[in-house]
């Protein structure tokens, strides 16, 4: 069984513990999550109960690529894109080189609770990285090495599966 479910801001990617876990939203038995989304990212996590699956989505060697949207402080010039796309030294080493394009703000997207805070002198740009790896905190790392720091990280996608559809807090079936 595979699961996609949209992970809303400010829940645990685990079955219990203190605050809203997944256990709040998935009534499935014996599904685990496949990589793990921090409390304050949102966007797709995917879930199943085959550990060799678990295993290829979320472990770097399979490289599958997977692609947030992150809203950044202030508009990165051409430099910041470069050294994001090339890679960043961060302090657990080298990232991977990362595929970086400017968006326009995403129509569809829903509104987070709490909201992210707008400065009216400071304009705000959405991102779309690609990363075939995952390290603790990666993209808020990256962004913040480069002088902007991501106020907001939704991931999209991961491989062929995305969010499309899927609302804050909703899942379905995928298998």
């Amino acid at each position: 069984m595979l699961v996609a479910f949209n992970k809303p801001f400010g829940v645990l990617c685990q079955f219990s513990g203190h605050g809203r876990t997944l256990a709040d939203f998935i009534n499935i038995p014996n599904i685990y999550p496949a990589g793990r989304l921090d409390k304050d990212s949102e966007g797709l996590l995917l879930l199943t109960d085959d550990g060799r699956l678990q295993a290829r989505i979320s472990s770097p060697k399979f490289k599958q690529l997977k692609t947030y949207w992150v809203l950044v402080e202030r508009e990165p010039d051409q430099t910041a894109i470069e050294q994001l796309q090339t890679g960043i030294e961060l302090n657990d080493g080298p990232t991977r080189p990362a595929s970086v394009r400017r968006i326009e703000p995403p129509v569809a997207l829903w509104e987070r609770i709490p909201p992210v805070r707008v400065r009216k002198t400071v304009r705000d740009v959405w991102l779309e990285i690609g990363l075939t790896e995952g390290r603790n905190r990666q993209v808020r790392r990256m962004t913040a090495a480069v002088g902007h720091p991501t106020l907001r990280l939704i991931r999209w996608s991961i491989g062929s599966w995305s969010l499309e559809g899927l609302g804050p807090g909703e899942f379905r079936s995928l298998s």
